[in-house]
């Protein structure tokens, strides 16, 4: 099968279509046919292998997961024997290793039925970003109907789902993006929008009672500032920065554990995991027509490096998705 695999770290140029075997689901696996797989900030990191103190987990010298793209969706190949619910043909998204290529196998418990109103495109475009900013709004930011919610980094793959979020849970939301993504914002539901070249909302004065942070481009005291005196900071590390760096947003991680004892706010980091209930609550929330992929731009799976580098160079609005089969 044709896959987008890569051998060493470093820019786009280290990504090859290739020809490699076609995987082989285990028990508790399924095999997908992959029709369109969409671009993330993960990428990003495990093609350049930053930050440098996370390759113990990424790979030393190369990453351990040769085929890169994260989410997908498609439609069942195969399932392996412990596998219900699920058969060869159903339309899925989901969430693995290896999506930027013909076929993908997956874990049985991150991936579920694709939203029957969506495109496979549109599909793809949700599992890792519409499950971070979920588990973001929902889960560790608490939002509750009334609340005032501060998205810094609204116009990303992640912000413009955490917009929808907000809004369908009840918040006031305001959207932190550059003024070229204000009405995109404001389409998906924000009340408020700041423009960051001519407003830095940590100075504005005002504060929320949740601010998801998905950039990492101020201080810890910074950020505080802008929060209630008992409202919740989440810092996720998921952006793309400039590259090279060798702790990257885990700095920010440090002084957040070195201070959250000391404070009322509740100092929160966005972890990372994969559930069955999630992707079922965004596809129950896609079909309801409360959450929306944005596609800013597709390309077939022969210019996935490019989809990479566009999403590097350009800070790509919403979502770039990568067409596997037409």
């Amino acid at each position: 099968m044709k896959a987008v695999v890569q051998d060493r770290y470093g820019p786009a140029d280290v990504l090859e279509l290739s020809e490699i075997d076609r995987p082989v689901p285990g028990p508790g696996e399924v095999l997908v046919r992959v029709h369109a797989a969409s671009v993330n900030a993960y990428d990003w990191h495990f093609m350049h292998g930053d930050p440098k103190l996370a390759r113990g987990m990424m790979g030393l010298r190369a990453p351990r997961a040769r085929v890169r793209g994260r989410d997908f969706s498609g439609l069942v190949e195969q399932v392996g024997a412990a596998i219900t619910g699920l058969k060869p043909g159903d339309e899925v998204f989901g969430e693995a290793d290896g999506a930027f290529a013909e076929y993908v196998c997956a874990p049985g418990g991150s991936v579920g039925p694709k939203p029957s109103n969506l495109t496979f495109e549109q599909a793809a475009a949700i599992p890792l970003a519409g499950n971070t900013a979920l588990i973001g709004v929902r889960d560790v930011a608490a939002v509750r109907p009334g609340q005032s919610l501060l998205i810094n980094g609204a116009s990303g793959g992640v912000g413009t789902f955490a917009v929808q979020l907000g809004r369908a849970y009840g918040a006031e939301v305001t959207a932190v993006c550059s003024a070229r993504n204000a009405e995109t914002a404001r389409t998906l539901g924000a009340d408020h929008v700041i423009d960051y070249a001519r407003e830095d909302f940590t100075r504005a004065g005002l504060r929320y009672d949740a601010v998801l942070d998905l950039v990492g481009n101020h201080s810890l005291t910074a950020f505080r500032r802008a929060v209630t005196p008992a409202g919740r900071l989440v810092l996720s590390g998921g952006g793309v920065y400039e590259g090279g760096s060798l702790v990257g947003p885990m700095g920010l991680f440090v002084r957040r554990r070195l201070t959250a004892p000391f404070t009322r706010q509740r100092l929160l980091e966005l972890p990372a995991h994969q559930s069955k209930e999630n992707l079922a609550a965004l596809r129950e929330l896609a079909e309801s027509g409360r959450l929306t992929p944005v596609v800013e731009r597709t390309y077939p799976l022969s210019e996935a490096a490019e989809a990479i580098r566009y999403l590097e160079v350009e800070h790509a609005r919403a979502k770039v998705v990568v067409i596997v089969r037409e």
